[in-house]
């Protein structure tokens, strides 16, 4: 593959346009490194005439949130024939969207939360699951738009009603589960290992303790009973396949640990675009098992195609 055309997909106008870009950055820099010759697209509404002009031999899709991340790039490859990275139309959508993926994985055995869908409008003074409960929208990524409130909240957090609300009106509401913040990731048909995270100075694993130096700490690998851990990569695969999805993913989970050893496993989401920037976990979980940044993103790219 090396001395192939890449063009690196980065930046796009969603919320996650400026950890795109950093994804973008470290991807294209390592392949450059690798030998392939590197194009680095800056995403806008043209990007099909812009690939038309470029015809790079695989496009590496580094985009984040939606149209990048939820089918629609990758349908625009598919029609023009381009290899790319990642996961295909369907399971990009499917994953994009929190609760049809909750019901997917769930026909497939994966524990998820319960959980409603509302309408930010529409909520008014009632709590829509008994608290605590975390709102979220259904289709972004990074912790953006999400609300833990807490057992004693008396309503629905106020920031819903704001006129501004940058954010889908559509949103998941779940049981918040407390406990371990842990993540595991496929590559191929290969899971990885387990990493436990813990915020620092940050309520939960929000946009700061996920991209800013030092935001949390990665322990890796996690401290867990075998059988958990064993559990959670179990469940990683299950969740991976389930969904359909290809290449690289990644999957979060809460753990109620309890003193005996056992407790609730929840998978809380499936992330089939997952991030590479300095402070990411996929290229960490990967350096775990031998397989280094360059190595990764090669592999990658040999293993881009169409019809994903």
């Amino acid at each position: 593959m090396t001395g192939k055309h890449v063009a690196v997909l980065m930046g796009g106008w969603a919320h996650e346009r400026p950890v795109s870009l950093s994804t973008g950055k470290e991807c294209a820099d390592a392949l450059e490194a690798r030998g392939f010759q590197v194009s680095r697209v800056d995403v806008d509404r043209n990007i099909a005439a812009r690939l038309a002009e470029l015809r790079p031999d695989v496009a590496f899709n580094a985009l984040h949130g939606p149209f990048g991340e939820d089918g629609c790039i990758q349908g625009v490859l598919e029609i023009l024939g381009i290899p790319y990275t990642h996961s295909g139309v369907m399971a990009s959508a499917l994953a994009m969207n929190k609760v049809k993926a909750k019901a997917v994985m769930a026909a497939a055995g994966v524990p998820v939360t319960r959980h409603v869908v509302v309408n930010r409008h529409e909520i008014g003074r009632d709590h829509p699951l008994p608290p605590p409960y975390v709102l979220k929208p259904i289709n972004e990524g990074s912790s953006f738009g999400v609300l833990i409130v807490k057992e004693d909240a008396a309503h629905p957090p106020q920031e819903l009603y704001r006129a501004d609300w940058p954010y889908s009106d559509v949103l998941m509401c779940e049981t918040y589960i407390p406990g371990r913040e842990l993540t595991c990731a496929v590559m191929g048909d290969r899971v990885l290992g387990v990493i436990d995270i813990v915020p620092k100075g940050h309520g939960f694993y929000d946009f700061d303790a996920k991209y800013a130096k030092g935001g949390s700490d990665h322990i890796l690998p996690a401290n867990l009973s075998s059988f958990v851990y064993q559990e959670v990569q179990k469940l990683t695969l299950m969740s991976h396949q389930s969904l359909g999805c290809r290449g690289v993913s990644r999957a979060d989970f809460r753990f109620d640990e309890k003193p005996d050893g056992t407790g609730t496993l929840i998978c809380l989401e499936v992330n089939t675009q997952p991030g590479m920037t300095p402070t990411s976990l996929v290229p960490e979980l990967a350096a775990h098992e031998g397989t280094s940044f360059g190595d990764l993103v090669t592999w990658m790219v040999e293993d881009a195609s169409c019809s994903r």
